[in-house]
């Protein structure tokens, strides 16, 4: 009987169901996606060739695990919530207490189970929809990369079912020893906030030590290495929650006394963010780390992505050389329309490449020498015979060559010495383009076409110029670039789940607070203004600390780039900030139409 009194309040509050249903499969798919990265180790190290990336993530897993807890935890009383007025009602009418709390852990073990299950599989559907996509738009080269990791399903799997037994546990203690009246009437009593001026001075003090000790961390990372990063996890999540609980609290309290809280329904909706303050506190905390995260995490992926032709045109004045071009490699050069092609003649001894010096003095060979500390500082310098052969930058020509005569000296030769040589000539055509990135397909296509008369050309390894380079630092950074992206939307959709969860689980409560101003005259403009205003805020705070976070945190990255992490940073910030903005008008139209139906 009770079981069929349960199921018939699950078919009466589907929509509130549907609202945690989600918001946790949500978090698990994000949890799982997080760990098939974390805990692929041939991942990491096949595709980062940093020690340190595998340090980072077993700290992220840390802090996944603690915005997870969290999360779990409130939709936990979400849910605790929807049923404390169906319980109660069933102690009013003789249903045992024992019987109760059975149907109260079964119930929450339930919801945990299948939200898992179901977010494991949608993780699984993401990680391998966003992969491909990135792998195909970014042009990345990835090795043991797995969509279905089952240590990661394990651990997701684990985690939450033992948070969901705990919950049941904590759901039946809690409800089995609260009296019926006041189950039925939990929901009425609002959470009002206090100001205690000493204790948030003390939070607010306590809240900017720690962050600015967790930005000094980063900054420094390079020399504090592992404990770098534990000091950032810790002090940056306490003092970020320190400060949103003193500095939010009493900012809504200290807005109440101004004139404009009197105009519309700004009173209104101050009074709507201070009804379940607490709550807000614990989860824009989580909101602001998971923004900076996200952010981040995008901005670095950019950086990388954008770094790598830099560093591969810094490697060479030209995209490409081939050995003997046949005609129909001449017409593919050809199609590229290349602004320099030069042909040098050569014979290969057994510890020298001959060159004739005559053909370098009427077609000087260009280098790239450094100009200045910056690795990507650089300026062209044509060189004729004599000057190539006494310049450090000579290694240049000897990358154009094929391998085996890559690491051979170069010797220029006058026409006679070079004559009497009986080795066999060759030819060494070398190109460049005006942006090798944008000719990546064509060029492809030549060494693939160059490939079938010389297996030397199917290896990256052995491709001189911009080209090689491109593919060896693509190769090296592609791990890199994919992390940054995948996380940084990963952390995005659970940005967005926090939220919107925070808010939307509201919606139902608040339904009759807007019912009620509709009956006193209030407008629907006036209405639709204040739902607004009051989500806007909930965006607004997280997001200008996330912000702030990320600025200080990108300081962490500065010894693994080559180039500044700050180097268009306005990209990221701008296409982060339209899909924050998309994410803010979706659950303002969905909360407009559950609470002004």
């Amino acid at each position: 009987m009770l079981t069929k009194l349960a199921m018939t309040g699950f078919k009466n509050r589907w929509r509130d169901y549907l609202v945690l249903f989600s918001g946790l499969i949500m978090s698990s798919a994000i949890f799982y996606m997080f760990e098939a990265l974390a805990t692929n180790q041939s991942f990491l190290k096949e595709n980062t060739g940093i020690g340190l990336v595998g340090i980072i993530f077993q700290f992220g897993s840390v802090l996944l695990t603690i915005i997870t807890l969290v999360y779990i935890g409130y939709a936990n009383s979400f849910l605790l919530s929807m049923r404390k007025r169906d319980y109660g009602l069933f102690m009013l009418v003789g249903a045992r207490k024992g019987k109760i709390g059975q149907l109260i852990w079964l119930e929450t073990l339930l919801v945990g189970i299948v939200a898992t299950l179901a977010g494991i599989l949608f993780g699984t559907l993401l990680t391998m929809g966003i992969s491909q996509l990135l792998i195909s738009s970014l042009g990345l080269t990835l090795h043991h990369l797995a969509a279905w990791y089952f240590p990661a399903a394990l651990k997701t799997l684990l985690l939450y079912v033992g948070l969901f037994l705990l919950a049941g546990l904590f759901n039946l203690i809690a409800l089995t020893k609260t009296p019926a009246l006041k189950l039925l009437h939990s929901n009425d009593q609002p959470n009002r906030p206090q100001l205690k001026p000493v204790w948030q001075g003390i939070q607010i003090i306590g809240g900017t030590l720690l962050i600015a000790v967790g930005y000094w961390s980063m900054a420094n990372l390079d020399k504090l290495q592992m404990l770098g990063i534990a000091i950032a996890l810790v002090t940056i999540v306490m003092g970020t929650y320190f400060l949103f609980n003193a500095i939010f609290v009493g900012l809504i309290v200290w807005l109440k006394h101004f004139a404009i809280a009197h105009r519309g329904l700004n009173n209104f909706t101050l009074s709507q963010l201070s009804f379940r303050i607490h709550n807000y506190t614990k989860i824009l905390s989580i909101v602001a780390l998971l923004f900076a995260l996200a952010l981040g995490a995008i901005t670095t992926g950019m950086g990388f992505h954008r770094q790598v032709p830099m560093m591969a045109n810094a490697s060479n004045a030209y995209d490409l050389a081939l050995v003997n071009p046949t005609k129909t490699e001449q017409n593919q050069i050809k199609a590229l329309k290349p602004k320099t092609q030069t042909n040098y003649h050569f014979k290969v001894a057994k510890k020298a490449v001959y060159y004739q010096a005559s053909e370098f003095n009427t077609h000087p060979f260009t280098t790239l020498n450094m100009h200045g500390k910056n690795q990507l500082a650089f300026k062209a310098v044509t060189n004729s015979a004599k000057q190539l052969q006494k310049s450090q930058y000579s290694y240049q020509l000897g990358q154009l060559q094929t391998n085996g005569n890559q690491m051979k000296a170069a010797v220029f030769l006058t026409p006679s010495a070079y004559q009497k040589l009986a080795q066999p000539e060759k030819t060494l055509t070398v190109f460049a383009t005006k942006d090798v990135t944008a000719n990546l397909p064509a060029i492809k296509r030549l060494v693939k076409t160059a490939a079938k008369h010389d297996a030397s050309y199917k290896v990256a390894t052995n491709l001189g110029g911009r080209y090689g380079a491109y593919l060896q630092i693509n190769s090296m950074y592609s791990g890199l670039q994919f992390m940054g992206f995948f996380l940084g939307v990963a952390f995005l959709a659970m940005l967005a789940s926090c939220l919107m969860f925070k808010i939307l689980s509201g919606a139902a409560a608040d339904q009759h607070r807007y019912q009620m101003l509709d009956k006193l005259g209030t407008t629907q403009r006036q209405l639709t203004g204040a739902i607004r205003k009051e989500i806007a805020v909930l965006f607004i705070l997280p997001g200008i600390v996330g912000v702030i976070h990320v600025l200080f945190g990108l300081q962490m990255f500065k010894f693994l780039m080559v180039t500044s992490p700050y180097t268009g940073i306005w990209l990221p910030f701008l296409i982060f900030a339209g899909l924050y903005l998309i994410y803010y008008l979706i659950t303002v139209k969905i909360y407009q139409r559950i609470v002004l139906q």
